[in-house]
């Protein structure tokens, strides 16, 4: 049975997001990548042992002792999980989903229409 990961603090999701599109890299290079107010290096720090200590991040020794750090798992990965777990918890399935998205006029005719597209296009992949 494949064990389930730890669940990310909304600032552990903000340093992966930003390890996936920077990464691999040092601490203090990460934090360079914030957002003004940047945090101190140290919270940083604190960040990515904790993303490692959950599985999500991994490292190796760079020049001078420095680490690097990088994501073990594509972000593509990350963004189907918390969807799928999203959907689930806020709507039951996807039909619901959808449901609600037109109900709220977020999504129109011709974009249900492209969706419809995708799903007999990937019946037949």
């Amino acid at each position: 049975m494949k064990k389930e990961k730890e669940k990310l603090t909304e600032k552990e999701e903000e340093t992966m997001f930003l390890l996936w599109e920077h990464g691999p890299c040092t601490v203090k290079e990460l934090v360079q990548y914030y957002p003004s107010p940047q945090p101190h290096i140290n919270t940083v720090s604190t960040f990515v042992r904790a993303l490692e200590s959950k599985g999500y991040v991994g490292h190796k020794q760079g020049k001078y002792g420095s680490f690097n750090y990088y994501a073990l798992h594509p972000k593509a990965d990350y963004q189907r999980n918390a969807l799928g777990k999203l959907v689930k918890r806020c709507f039951g399935n996807c039909f619901s989903l959808v449901s609600q998205l037109v109900k709220d006029e977020q999504i129109d005719a011709d974009q249900l229409k492209q969706l419809l597209d995708m799903v007999e296009n990937k019946k037949h992949d």
